[in-house]
């Protein structure tokens, strides 16, 4: 091979050397360059990546000159998985944005059972109510302790609703609170490009238990 080599990412054209796509050896990256190309290419014979070409930028600097960058940082991180550059990885998991979403807030998620199916759950529920309307709502219980679940299940029985159209969070143990639950809901929820809002289920007077300890109305607003 050339030991210049020219790249196309995802339509991005980049120009580097041989050398420094290999610096990190038993990276993914590395391996597409060592012996035989394992790469097909573009018609004008450049090797072609199907990746976000915006991004690989910040790889090749950091290729080039060890920077870690400063910008994009969880866009950065996905491609640095991606091309396996373990240093780059670790420098950027040290970084506050990724530190505070890998160890801190998904470490807690994995702690709340069936987080994400749940999360998959609402929104079926909420594209199913949303025929010929604007907005469809999901009723959550969040319940973090055991007792709490019991005093939840007592409450559903006396709640005047499909009791399988209520979606339970919890319990868990982790320091994070109820409203800390509510707020990675509302986040991981409109990450996937939805209108969410939130707030306590209101009952009726009379109601024998104090469901706003338990239950919340989370709104999805389609237009």
């Amino acid at each position: 091979m050339s030991p210049i080599v020219e790249l196309n990412i995802g339509g991005e054209v980049y120009t580097t050397t041989l050398s420094t796509l290999k610096k990190h050896p038993g990276s993914k990256l590395a391996d597409m360059f060592t012996g035989q190309p394992k790469l097909r290419t573009d018609t004008e014979g450049r090797f072609f990546i199907d990746r976000p070409g915006t991004y690989f930028k910040y790889i090749l600097e950091y290729l080039r000159s060890n920077q870690v960058p400063t910008q994009c940082i969880q866009d950065v991180y996905k491609e640095a998985l991606f091309y396996d550059i373990e240093p780059l990885v670790k420098q950027l998991e040290d970084s506050p944005q990724i530190f505070g979403e890998v160890v801190a807030r998904k470490q807690f998620l994995a702690r709340v059972p069936n987080y994400s199916e749940n999360i998959e759950l609402m929104i079926r529920i909420a594209r199913a109510e949303a025929v010929a309307s604007r907005q469809s709502s999901v009723m959550v219980c969040v319940v973090r302790t055991e007792e709490d679940a019991a005093k939840c299940h007592n409450a559903l029985n006396s709640l005047d609703m499909d009791k399988k159209s209520v979606v339970k969070f919890g319990p868990w143990k982790a320091t994070p609170s109820i409203s800390d639950l509510l707020d990675c809901i509302k986040m991981d929820i409109e990450a996937k490009g939805y209108k969410i809002s939130f707030q306590p289920h209101i009952t009726e007077k009379g109601f024998r238990f104090k469901s706003y300890d338990f239950f919340y109305k989370f709104l999805f607003t389609w237009w």
